[in-house]
């Protein structure tokens, strides 16, 4: 089943209880009937917090890294860890994605559950359930393609060994992975390490070598100058290995690269490559484009360096209400950590919705967020701030990846209409 398909029975999912800020009165209905009310955000009985997502932002830049990619020839398998949802992924992999990136193995199992045909996983996988389970995907569906990292010749032997004892045919696709250099995070440190575990992967029958990969993200002290440096280490890492014959099972060779912060950088060193013995696939990995954020990424962003090729959008606004205002200056909303990130940045507050009228308004100049507690946003306020009890506050939030994971159904709106539903797998 095509992953169209496999999304649209999402639909048939009751909506009840598990799911945050959903109308009280929608107990009952299925996620499909709820989404053909087209309900109004303010008006639709939608409880706070609710995080919302717009339509209007994802789609803008879905098709911002579907030109990007196809401009510079790079395919492209954005990272689903950022969201882990499916609906997403159907929509990126519509916007020209050759595959979906993750993380870890039951992320994985989510993306074949979905019917996701490519996976490219940016780790080592030593996990011997697992590898059964991969091993018995690959056996039972042809048309299934799994790439993963290695960067040890002990984790090539664990691999080996668990993919022999579950009897698996189909060799495994792997990549070197390159680490970003000394104390940076996985990955092979010298060349030298590089071609040993290349060569324990050709000693191995149950893998295949078919390429390179790294996170330039993680090159310490990152600048337009280091993490060049380190994207031309890649490219000679696999032009070496391929000189010295151990790519020669590959169809094509991969090499791959590029978080969110320097995919400007990887579209230029990876443009003019040295010759290879068979054609090469740049793969481009970014994941937190898809929703892009109004602080950490708005300042990492490559967009910023190159404005010619366009500007990402923020896609989410948690919506909060005042429950409290003891002092003048101080006031609290309803969300706190359980449903804003805070790991890079607190949240900032962007419009205020008058309970009164309905009024969209910017804040006044001073009304910021102060801290979270678990269940509450902390605020300070001028004294002459009008914001009330009973107030709806926009937040905008920082850093895609640690928002997603604390919203199970997120409504996604065009305008105020919310027109889809989006569900996420943690």
């Amino acid at each position: 089943m095509e992953i169209d398909e496999r999304v649209a029975e999402l639909d048939r999912e009751p909506v009840g209880h598990r799911f945050k800020g959903m109308p009280w009165d929608a107990a009952g209905l299925t996620v499909g009937e709820l989404t053909a009310q087209r309900r109004d955000l303010f008006g639709g009985g939608f409880g706070t917090p609710v995080l919302v997502l717009s339509e209007e932002a994802l789609d803008h830049n879905l098709e911002l890294l579907e030109r990007f990619t196809a401009d510079h020839g790079l395919s492209f398998a954005p990272h689903g860890k950022t969201s882990m949802a499916p609906q997403l992924f159907a929509r990126q992999l519509a916007h020209g994605a050759w595959g979906i990136t993750v993380a870890v193995p039951h992320q994985i199992r989510v993306c074949r559950e979905f019917g996701v045909r490519r996976i490219f996983l940016a780790n080592e996988l030593v996990d011997a359930a697992a590898l059964r389970w991969i091993g018995e995907q690959l056996d039972g569906d042809p048309s299934f393609e799994l790439t993963t990292y290695v960067d040890s010749v002990r984790g090539v032997e664990l691999m080996d060994a668990a993919l022999r004892a579950a009897g698996v045919r189909r060799p495994l696709d792997v990549v070197v992975e390159l680490g970003g250099g000394e104390g940076a995070r996985t990955g092979v440190r010298t060349e030298k390490e590089g071609t040993a575990v290349a060569e324990a992967v050709a000693a191995a029958g149950t893998l295949r070598l078919v390429g390179v990969a790294g996170y330039e993200g993680e090159v310490p002290a990152a600048s337009p100058e280091t993490v060049r440096a380190w994207l031309r280490r890649l490219v000679a890492l696999a032009s070496g290995l391929d000189a010295a014959g151990l790519l020669a099972d590959a169809e094509e060779i991969v090499v791959s690269a590029g978080g969110s912060a320097w995919f400007d950088a990887v579209a230029e060193e990876l443009a003019d490559l040295p010759e290879f013995s068979r054609p090469v696939r740049k793969l481009l990995r970014s994941g937190a484009y898809v929703t892009h954020d109004e602080d950490h990424y708005s300042k990492v962003t490559p967009f910023n360096r190159i404005p010619d090729e366009g500007a990402l959008e923020p896609a989410f606004r948690l919506w909060t209400q005042v429950v409290s205002r003891p002092e003048p200056e101080q006031a609290f909303l309803n969300a706190g950590k359980r449903d804003a990130p805070y790991d890079l940045g607190l949240p900032q507050v962007a419009v205020i919705r008058s309970a009164r009228t309905g009024e969209l308004r910017a804040p006044a100049h001073g009304v910021r967020v102060a801290r979270l507690s678990d269940q509450h946003t902390w605020l300070t306020l001028p004294h002459d701030e009008p914001l009330e009890v009973g107030d709806w506050v926009g937040l905008a939030v920082s850093h895609p990846c640690t928002t997603f994971d604390k919203w199970q159904l997120i409504p996604a709106t065009r305008g105020t209409e919310v027109t889809a539903y989006i569900r996420t797998f943690f």
